[in-house]
């Protein structure tokens, strides 16, 4: 049975993987620098509005979904022994570490405290200035292990078949 699903959840994460890494590229690339460009209270609000909005149905099948094919890889590629294991089990903590593990250890905090500041504020301003250059930097963090685990994932599915 594992010889048979693996393949198909192995496959499922790489384009899940690969799906995030675009989506924190893309943040870190054009969404971040575009609200930076902003006056500080208008760049906070409107990632504010973001953090809210990212929060649906498909974003979250996808982030999610990809954490629990990523935790299913790691635990049954070994079992697999296939030739592309390692690749899968890297891949698979990439994802885990990098994507899920990132993003509730340090981003989501940072959402929360942005949330909770007013941007009209001087102390606002400052929780944006902080929040713009620590959580884009994580960001890129993010993206990067995202990227590195598509690439392992793929190197990997080969080996799983």
């Amino acid at each position: 049975m594992i010889a048979t699903v693996l393949p198909v959840v192995a496959l499922l994460g790489v384009v899940g993987s690969g799906l995030m890494a675009g989506v924190f590229f893309a943040f870190s690339t054009s969404v971040m620098p575009a609200l930076r460009r902003l006056r500080p209270a208008a760049g906070a609000e409107a990632m504010q509005q973001v953090n809210r909005v990212i929060q649906n149905p498909l974003f979250l099948l996808v982030f999610m979904g990809t954490g629990v094919l990523s935790l299913l890889l790691v635990i049954g590629a070994p079992i697999s022994g296939s030739p592309g294991t390692a690749w899968v089990v890297i891949g698979g903590l990439l994802y885990l570490v990098g994507s899920i593990g990132l993003t509730f250890v340090v981003n989501v905090p940072m959402n929360n405290r942005l949330d909770a500041a007013n941007p009209l504020t001087d102390k606002g301003a400052a929780t944006w200035a902080d929040y713009l250059s620590r959580w884009t930097a994580w960001n890129h963090a993010r993206a990067l292990a995202c990227v590195a685990a598509t690439a392992a994932l793929a190197v990997g599915l080969p080996g799983v078949r």
